[in-house]
Formats: C-alpha cells, sequence, structure tokens
C-alpha cells in the first residue's frame, strides 16, 4: 500500500507523461509536492521497490518508464458496508415530524 505522498507523486508523473508528453524533472517534483529533493528521491526509490515505475538510469527523471498509474486495487483500503435503509411507508415524515 503506497503512502499519500507516494500516490501523490505517482499522480503527478503519471499526469507529466499523458498531458506534457515528458516526464518532470526533480525540481518540478519539489515544487508540485511542496517537498524538499531527499524526499522526492525516497518516494521514487519505494515506487520502483513496489515496481509502480522501472528507473534503471537514475541520472535524470526522462528515464523513468511508468507501469503503472494508480495504486493496485486489491491494495486499497476497504471500507465496512453499511447496514441498508429500512424505507418507511410515506405518511411518517407527516406523522413523525
Amino acid at each position: 500500500m503506497l503512502t499519500d505522498y507516494e500516490r501523490k507523486v505517482l499522480r503527478i508523473l503519471f499526469n507529466y507523461s499523458s498531458g506534457r508528453r515528458r516526464l518532470p524533472t526533480i525540481h518540478e517534483l519539489t515544487v508540485k509536492t511542496g517537498k524538499g529533493k531527499p524526499d522526492v528521491m525516497a518516494a521514487l526509490d519505494a515506487l520502483v521497490a513496489a515496481e509502480y515505475i522501472h528507473w534503471e538510469d537514475r541520472s535524470d527523471t526522462a528515464h523513468i518508464v511508468i507501469l503503472e498509474g494508480w495504486e493496485r486495487v486489491a491494495e486499497k483500503p476497504k471500507l465496512p458496508k453499511a447496514p441498508p435503509l429500512e424505507q418507511q411507508n410515506d405518511l411518517s415524515y407527516w406523522t413523525q415530524y
């Protein structure tokens, strides 16, 4: 499961690649995320370890290959299901309120 920051970096990478036809530089990632270079590099390393991106030549972010642009469905937290609501007859509004 990705942290919020790692998910944010992944979405920025994906949106840049699809919208601008290029990947953002490290400086652009620091500007977009509001974090420093060590935090950005740690997030990119975590994305490589989780196999969301492939990044062999680490000299530049232009060499990043995005393997998955979204978090995997199996890793998303599940919300508990709420019980179905019981519908009352139409007169309940007028008689109870």
